[in-house]
């Protein structure tokens, strides 16, 4: 179960510069949230990102628990879930109804939502979390 949460941290660690891209202002670097969620569980402060096949075990697996209504796709509120304990894991005070958190999702659904259908594939959930900046 730790492992699970070591390699979806750091996916959203690869994540978080394209998020940074985004907006002029921000800086291009990794969210704390995600590098704290990761030395957290595995007790080391230099942990290793995840590569590409643990990013995809771990959607692969944990993609049914969020796709409440088994249609293959995450909608917002469902990415927006699976997002937000992400970022929870990492950081307690991580809120849904939190604005920085709802900005925070609203990014990443719109660039996880490659083909801008409204709704996010294992694909594109899969492309998102593990594009480098």
């Amino acid at each position: 179960m730790m492992i699970k949460y070591v390699v979806m941290a750091s996916a959203v660690m690869l994540a978080a510069p394209v998020l940074a891209q985004t907006q002029a202002t921000a800086p291009v670097t990794a969210s704390a949230p995600a590098q704290t969620a990761a030395a957290t569980a595995t007790g080391d402060t230099a942990a290793a990102p995840a590569t590409a096949e643990q990013i995809t075990q771990v959607v692969n697996s944990e993609f049914p628990t969020y796709d409440k209504d088994g249609d293959g796709r995450l909608s917002s509120a469902e990415f927006g879930a699976w997002m937000v304990a992400l970022k929870s894991a990492g950081d307690p005070t991580a809120k849904a109804d939190n604005p920085a958190t709802r900005t925070w999702v609203g990014q990443a659904f719109a660039s996880a939502d490659a083909d801008k259908n409204k709704s996010v594939s294992k694909t594109e959930l899969t492309g998102f979390l593990t594009q480098a900046g």
